[in-house]
């Protein structure tokens, strides 16, 4: 049963090291990529449809991206999710593809990127804590009921704790990384 409980919460601790990760990508750096774009939906039909979904991408240059819908209807749709959207990117449309050119990162952008990279890491480690402590719910619950002997829950709690630790390192790692990255010139 304890080995059920921390086995799960490592998966979901794992999943949260992923989700920041994500997160992290969507974060725009020096150079233009797709994956400044995922986290965009667009109205499609009435139904918020993942702009991934909607278009291919082209990276011609540093800072420019060619998106081809595969739907010319959802031209307009596309340019009004782009523009609604906090990249700060100025989309332009000649009827078959959506040009996007990112502005040149000021050294006051990068500081609010590196803002907004150290909220996610920190909503990341949130979650990791919230999980640790539904795990250690569980382990107490099970001491307490009887199905386990308080040496082999201590033993647990002592290896959640380092799973936890182990897993906070890592994403702030991953901060450290995209900090260095986004204050690159």
């Amino acid at each position: 049963m304890i080995e059920e409980t921390l086995s799960e919460a490592t998966g979901k601790m794992d999943k949260a090291v992923e989700v920041a990760k994500e997160d992290f990508a969507t974060v725009r750096t020096g150079r233009a990529n797709a994956s400044l774009f995922s986290k965009v939906m667009v109205n499609y039909y009435g139904a918020p449809t993942p702009l991934q979904q909607l278009a291919s991408f082209q990276n011609p240059e540093a800072r420019t991206l060619l998106i081809t819908p595969f739907d010319r209807a959802a031209l307009s749709d596309i340019e009004r999710a782009l523009r609604d959207s906090d990249l700060g990117a100025n989309p332009s449309n000649d009827g078959n593809v959506i040009r996007v050119v990112l502005p040149e990162l000021t050294e006051e952008r990068r500081k609010e990127y590196v803002k907004l990279v150290r909220a996610k890491a920190e909503d990341a480690k949130i979650s990791i804590r919230n999980i640790r402590r539904k795990a250690k719910d569980g382990i107490d619950k099970f001491v307490k009921d009887g199905d386990a002997g308080e040496d082999e829950g201590s033993r647990a709690e002592k290896e959640l704790d380092a799973q936890t630790k182990a897993h906070a390192d890592n994403i702030d790692e991953l901060l450290k990384r995209k900090e260095s990255e986004l204050l690159e010139v």
